[in-house]
């Protein structure tokens, strides 16, 4: 009966820490000194603020010097890497541009036709929360906020 009395503080304790776990955010890996873009060739090491990435479900992770190389190589993988597809993704990054922390690029907020450029020049601007991409499309100038789905080839190439 002893053991009894100490499960429900027990179980709270526990639901909140396996919770906890869930609800922490995911982080991205790091690009090395020699991890280069694979659609531009530049070392994405030397852009922090602008990184991407994509992990695929054997834990290879590529590197992107912005959202606009990733859509790039996302939107026509047998081009960069003809052995991968999309169902191999396993994780998806694009770091948010006031944060500067990683969010799942899924979920993300793109403000393109800004005044602000990346390290290739015209570039998709990320944001985890939609109130940061409206404040910074109003700050800087931008045309229009797209969600991941929305970019499409032709929108990339509206960027070049």
């Amino acid at each position: 009966m002893h053991l009894f009395r100490h499960l429900p503080p027990l179980l709270l304790c526990l639901l909140l820490s396996f919770s906890a776990a869930f609800a922490a955010p995911a982080t991205s890996p790091t690009p090395s000194a020699k991890d280069k873009c694979p659609v531009c060739g530049m070392f994405v090491s030397k852009y922090p603020d602008w990184v991407a990435t994509v992990t695929f479900k054997d834990t290879t992770t590529l590197f992107f010097d912005g959202a606009k190389d990733f859509f790039t190589y996302y939107l026509n993988m047998q081009k960069y890497t003809p052995a991968r597809k999309q169902a191999d993704v396993s994780a998806i990054s694009v770091n948010d541009y006031y944060t500067l922390k990683p969010v799942d690029a899924r979920k993300a907020h793109f403000v393109i036709g800004s005044d602000v450029y990346g390290p290739m020049g015209k570039e998709l601007v990320p944001f985890g929360k939609l109130a940061d991409a409206h404040a910074f499309l109003k700050d800087h100038k931008g045309k229009m906020i797209l969600r991941f789905s929305d970019v499409t080839p032709r929108v990339l190439k509206s960027l070049e």
